[in-house]
């Protein structure tokens, strides 16, 4: 038996995967723009010792801005917008994957959590190598050094935008191998496979419950605006250990993921494991905002032309 819901989810079978596909594209390159600043600053809160240099979020945006401008807030986001592959691997395989289980449940919590989980592990799998450059660009223009690699410093917006990056994959290949552009892979999946699994439950469960308190002429994508960072917030509380963790192991070039929280926990105490939490949040909140308006409106404007009049959503 289907399972009954209050808000209803455009389903895969529902799309025109060619307007899905190409609109997706643009809406998440504008997405991205937006929130890069923010995953910048989350990086290099995680990565300093302590409180060394950067006192949180707001005092690292007004540092970042005042040493190094506009530019600064933006480093690796030429790299990091390959993860535009990553992104439709990931979105194609959580409806994929949620077709699939259909066959064996009709719950939409074990959709969503399998389906997330899923669509994390391919995901995670391109972004990886990606991740790892990008993250030692957002952390080459402090001056403490963050990262492991000193790189050469030039005023040229041509050697910033691709020699650095250059010297990023040149200087982990030396000292790491192959194997160094997947340094943190692990860690990578503890995060962000829980994470996702954990978001799309909740996100449609905080989407259910609040269509109970609203009439019923309120908008489906109010409730779905709503539900999104109320999901997201969730998420990054119960994940942050375990992405501070990664942020280390990917940037300061450490290979034991025990050892690594170990070491955190006797420098820094439990509170180590907050580190960039709040930057993460606030991160997270507008930007999954934003995700769960486009993502939905994407699937609304991509219906199949025959059910655009047929079915109201």
């Amino acid at each position: 038996m289907q399972e009954k819901r209050n808000v209803q989810i455009i389903e895969w079978d529902d799309l025109d995967k060619k307007k899905f596909y190409c609109i997706g594209v643009l809406m998440t390159l504008s997405l991205r723009l937006t929130v890069y600043p923010a995953a910048l600053i989350r990086t290099r809160l995680q990565v300093q010792k302590g409180k060394s240099y950067y006192h949180g979020t707001f005092d690292a945006f007004i540092k970042i801005l005042r040493a190094e401008g506009i530019r600064g807030l933006y480093r690796g986001f030429l790299v990091n917008t390959l993860t535009l592959i990553s992104g439709q691997g990931y979105i194609t395989t959580y409806e994929l994957v949620r077709v699939y289980v259909a066959n064996y449940s009709n719950s939409n919590a074990v959709k969503s959590l399998v389906a997330g989980g899923a669509a994390s592990l391919v995901a995670q799998s391109i972004i990886v190598p990606i991740d790892i450059i990008s993250q030692h660009l957002m952390v080459a223009g402090h001056k403490g050094n963050l990262g492991r690699f000193k790189l050469s410093s030039n005023d040229r917006k041509y050697k910033q935008a691709f020699g650095q990056t250059q010297e990023v994959v040149t200087q982990i290949f030396r000292l790491d191998g192959p194997k160094g552009f997947y340094r943190g892979y692990l860690a990578s999946l503890m995060t962000y496979i829980p994470n996702s699994a954990i978001w799309w439950p909740f996100y449609h469960f905080y989407a259910e419950q609040l269509s109970k308190l609203v009439p019923n002429e309120c908008p489906h994508l109010v409730l779905q605006g709503i539900a999104g960072p109320l999901a997201a917030a969730t998420a990054s509380t119960l994940t942050n250990p375990m992405d501070v963790v990664r942020a280390r192991v990917q940037v300061g070039g450490r290979s034991s993921i025990i050892g690594t929280f170990k070491h955190l926990l006797r420098e820094e105490g439990p509170l180590g494991l907050t580190k960039g939490l709040s930057a993460r949040i606030l991160s997270s909140a507008p930007t999954t905002l934003l995700l769960v308006i486009g993502y939905e409106t994407l699937k609304k404007i991509s219906l199949r032309r025959e059910l655009m009049e047929s079915r109201h959503w």
